[in-house]
């Protein structure tokens, strides 16, 4: 584990949102850097997409999948 020193509004900030989001404030900093990260390397990415590429990856981590049925008319 290492230290790092944050800015008191960032700490302040992610007190709030690990409250409204139910979790540690240590979870919720590394939410933020984990979704920073991927958004600096895929810059053409929106945030929105982003999340939706995590919650998909946990979904299939759980085994809550379901086949994708094309349309055979095209």
């Amino acid at each position: 584990m290492a230290t790092v020193k944050l800015s008191k509004e960032v700490v302040s900030q992610a007190k709030i949102m690990s409250k409204a989001l139910n979790r540690s404030l240590a979870g919720q900093i590394e939410h933020w850097a984990k979704i920073g990260r991927l958004a600096e390397e895929n810059p053409d990415l929106t945030y929105e997409f982003i999340k939706n590429i995590l919650i998909a990856q946990q979904e299939a981590a759980a085994g809550k999948l379901e086949a994708y049925q094309f349309d055979e008319k095209q």
